[in-house]
């Protein structure tokens, strides 16, 4: 009976293990495809890749992160309320291309100088977040980019600035 359980348990995680695998690589199409536009400076290519209103809605939550950390007045406080989607569309508009992501690329090692990795490759790079995301890390670093599935294309849909910040400046 034990044995029976132990197969059945073994069965039910591999089952999982296959979707994050089948999910990782059908991401990793997509990722190549976003590498492949910033390399090349595709901006129609980076934006069909790229959820805009999820990275700025992420710009906005950091401007309010960042008023709230630094203890401001309640005053303060609201105008940075009100600031923080014009500064989030602002900021976006600027940083949401090809350009600026290149750092990021060439800190997972995706240069000009050198082939852009296959799909396998990077599907190995690529981790389950939860939530049927993936992100992309480097062996036990943090996640730097995730992606979503909307509907049959995988898009950036986050990126974490301070973990960029941290590995990006030494």
């Amino acid at each position: 009976m034990r044995i029976k359980a132990l197969l059945a348990l073994t069965a039910v995680a591999a089952s999982l293990s296959a979707c994050a695998t089948a999910d990782r690589y059908d991401a990793a199409g997509d990722v190549h495809a976003l590498l492949v536009a910033i390399r090349n400076n595709d901006r129609a290519g980076f934006d069909a890749h790229v959820d805009r209103q999820a990275l700025k809605g992420q710009i906005e939550a950091r401007v309010m992160d960042e008023a709230r950390r630094r203890g401001s007045s309640d005053g303060v406080a609201v105008l940075a309320a009100l600031a923080a989607g014009p500064i989030a569309d602002v900021a976006g508009e600027a940083l949401i291309r090809p350009e600026t992501f290149r750092a990021a690329a060439t800190y997972y090692g995706y240069t000009a100088d050198k082939p852009l990795p296959g799909r396998v490759t990077i599907a190995a790079a690529l981790r389950p977040a939860g939530d049927g995301r993936v992100c992309a890390a480097k062996k036990d670093g943090p996640c730097l980019l995730t992606f979503t599935r909307e509907g049959d294309r995988w898009r950036l849909s986050g990126f974490d600035s301070q973990a960029a910040n941290l590995r990006l400046k030494r």
